[in-house]
């Protein structure tokens, strides 16, 4: 089924979420994670995409951002870190989630042997400061309801860490500058 989510407003904040098929944890390791977090900052730098916050986890994202033309941002990053990951499992030969990704690919996609993302990135507009808000401690609580933490600060993949105390996380929140 084809999204409802839209971008109306290029010139809006907006919350994303991407999520893996199935929510299978493929990021399991740096080496996963590293592969998100290249294509996020390619870009930041090359296609103008503004990063407000951000959290990544296991099998899925959530960002807070601007951009020129967010909808082919986003294909841009899933298609970049989709054939990575591909890649890196079979390095890895990760033969289970391979499967999985073939087994889960959608009928029309007919150019590809896997589907790695699930469609769309569902954006939703930031209307108010109570909503951004709102959306920061939404992403920043994310590992700690899930047990991965006790303070949002301590996740490593979070920009938590420079809401409450300014340090630099492991991406540059550059729609802060």
């Amino acid at each position: 089924m084809r999204s409802i989510y839209k971008i109306l407003n290029q010139e809006e904040l907006y919350f994303v979420t991407s999520t893996i098929v199935e929510w299978l944890p493929v990021f399991n390791s740096d080496k996963y994670y590293s592969i998100l977090m290249e294509a996020i900052r390619f870009s930041q730098i090359k296609r103008n995409l503004k990063l407000y916050a951000y959290v990544l986890l296991d099998n899925h994202f959530h960002l807070i951002v601007t951009g020129d033309d967010l909808t082919n941002i986003f294909k841009s990053i899933k298609g970049y870190t989709a054939k990575e990951i591909i890649k890196q499992l079979r390095m890895d030969q990760n033969e289970e989630f391979l499967n999985q990704f073939r087994i889960n690919k959608q009928k029309h996609k007919v150019k590809s042997e896997f589907q790695v993302w699930q469609e769309s990135f569902h954006p939703q507009e930031i209307l108010t400061d109570n909503i951004f808000q709102q959306k920061i401690d939404y992403i920043h609580m994310n590992p700690v309801r899930r047990g991965l933490v006790k303070e949002p600060e301590e996740w490593k993949y979070s920009s938590a860490g420079y809401f409450a105390t300014g340090s630099e996380g492991v991406l540059h929140l550059n729609g802060l500058d």
